[in-house]
């Protein structure tokens, strides 16, 4: 079977690597003779390049310097000697929220509380500067915020235990109507029932305050309750927070893949979102991470880390934000708290949506959070901003563009097949020839399909999972959904408040990926 196994997954791709670089040089040699023909110069070949997404091929290029001085690094580097030491942390009572939980366990011989007075990281060394500290000697909560999670809590649950003690995770139930909270006390862990709604931010604040967690604590990890992570995460997490630099430590998204529990749809979803994770992860934000940039505008809230001395700076829960993680990078970068620091050993695994009406809720949230916090925090001198900008103008011109060409080609392939019946409609006629003059069928087509697919067929052979090959021929639909929702939510960011309530999409339960 392994053989079996091995041979087809080679096959696979061997498949996928024949498909990129004969499409690929296709789209190169019409593409570039397109933009030729336009008479456009030098701005035709950036529209060009543009298919594929300027700030994508800039970090990576940038992300190729920090994996070739990383590389460097790492053959000087002396690892420190492991030591292994635990402590723990015992939460404070209040009478506002019902609480309910096991409670922490003392080690013998250690103090009371797991990390150093206000989550310090680090000891000043000889010269006076931050050393960087033995990561074993990292303390770290785990909250896990809820809202009706019953079919998955304890997935997540069981997740966090496998890495972490009982007495070092946090549930907090916000507001729930199921049995996410009695779950959650069954087994053992720290619970937190809020009584009234607040939303996911709302729900950390409260957890963190009622525990006094950056108190105690060097580090806070926030999980979804549809997350789980990998057995070599919290070693690359502190591994990454032994540096003093750093202030938060975004999580590294690995979309689930269980395509037996999924219909052709939720398949479909789950294909396009490992594809665009991987994307952005290691063509972009690993190169916004690296040190000399630290430009990252997004520390995901679905398995990130926050080192406690940021943490207790930041503004977790202001008014008016629909989602909190967008928020909380920025607040990192704006009062200047650290840098933002990814690598791919900090894996966890998210649940993606089962159905198209769940997918356009969710990312209209995150399109709409990430514009309101750019209406909260507006622009400020530095390179995270000059960044910002760049990929703003890039996103919304890339939308329009995107949009323009799809109402263009659906005018194009309405003439094609029912010009006889449109003939008689003014301006119909000599509109569609003047447009398929300059752009023909067969070229909207290869603009817009064939780039996509390359990118397809790249991470089909990343995988080496040939139904990716037919799952990618439906990519394009979710990707106009993303373009109208980008453009949609500028100005509702602007006219619209949130409270930052959440409601559960379609869950499913499970255990592995």
């Amino acid at each position: 079977m392994r053989i079996a196994r091995f041979i087809g997954g080679l096959l696979t791709g061997l498949t996928a690597l024949v498909l990129v670089v004969a499409l690929f040089v296709f789209w190169f040699d019409f593409a570039t003779g397109l933009a030729a023909a336009s008479g456009l110069g030098a701005l035709g070949y950036v529209f060009l390049w543009m298919a594929f997404g300027l700030n994508l091929l800039l970090w990576t290029v940038l992300g190729l310097l920090r994996l070739a001085e990383d590389g460097a690094r790492s053959v000087f580097r002396r690892g420190p000697e492991r030591r292994g030491s635990r402590t723990a942390v015992r939460g404070r009572e209040h009478e506002k929220v019902l609480v309910g939980a096991g409670g922490p366990v003392e080690i013998a011989g250690s103090d009371t509380t797991s990390g150093d007075e206000g989550g310090a990281l680090a000891a000043p060394d000889s010269s006076g500067g931050l050393a960087p500290r033995d990561p074993d000697d990292i303390t770290i909560a785990v909250i896990i915020p809820a809202h009706n999670e019953e079919p998955v809590i304890d997935t997540a649950i069981s997740s966090a235990l496998g890495l972490f003690p009982r007495w070092d995770v946090y549930v907090v139930s916000d507001s729930s109507k199921d049995a996410t909270a009695d779950i959650a006390a069954k087994t053992g862990v720290n619970v937190l029932e809020l009584l009234t709604n607040r939303g996911k931010a709302g729900a950390i604040e409260a957890v963190i305050e009622e525990f006094s967690l950056t108190d105690h604590y060097d580090g806070v990890l926030i999980l979804d309750a549809d997350t789980e992570l990998d057995a070599g995460y919290v070693e690359g997490a502190k591994r990454q927070l032994a540096d003093p630099s750093v202030a938060a430590v975004a999580g590294f998204v690995v979309s689930e893949w269980k395509p037996r529990e999924r219909s052709l749809v939720g398949r479909i979803i789950s294909a396009y979102r490992d594809r665009l994770y991987f994307m952005l992860q290691y063509f972009m934000r690993f190169g916004q991470t690296w040190k000399r940039a630290n430009v990252s505008f997004i520390v995901p809230g679905f398995a990130s880390v926050y080192r406690s001395s940021a943490l207790e700076k930041i503004t977790v829960n202001p008014p008016g934000l629909v989602i909190e993680d967008f928020n909380m990078t920025f607040e990192v970068h704006h009062k200047r708290l650290g840098r933002v620091s990814m690598n791919p050993d900090t894996k966890a695994y998210s649940q993606d949506p089962f159905t198209f009406r769940d997918y356009r809720k969710q990312v209209g949230r995150w399109t709409l959070g990430f514009w309101q916090t750019i209406r909260r925090h507006r622009l400020w001198p530095g390179l995270f901003c000059l960044c910002l900008v760049l990929y703003v103008i890039e996103v919304v011109l890339v939308s329009l563009m995107f949009l323009f060409t799809v109402a263009l080609a659906a005018f194009v392939l309405l003439g094609t097949f029912a010009g006889d019946l449109l003939s008689g409609v003014p301006f119909f006629t000599d509109s569609f020839t003047a447009v398929t003059a300059l752009l023909p069928l067969t070229a909207l087509a290869i603009g817009l399909l064939v780039p996509d697919y390359i990118l397809t067929c790249v991470m089909t052979m990343v995988r080496r999972r040939p139904s990716y090959l037919f799952y990618g021929l439906f990519f394009f639909p979710i990707r106009v959904v993303d373009a109208y929702l980008s453009l949609r939510m500028i100005p509702k960011a602007w006219t619209a408040r949130s409270d930052g309530r959440w409601s559960s999409p379609v869950r499913v339960s499970g255990k592995g990926r």
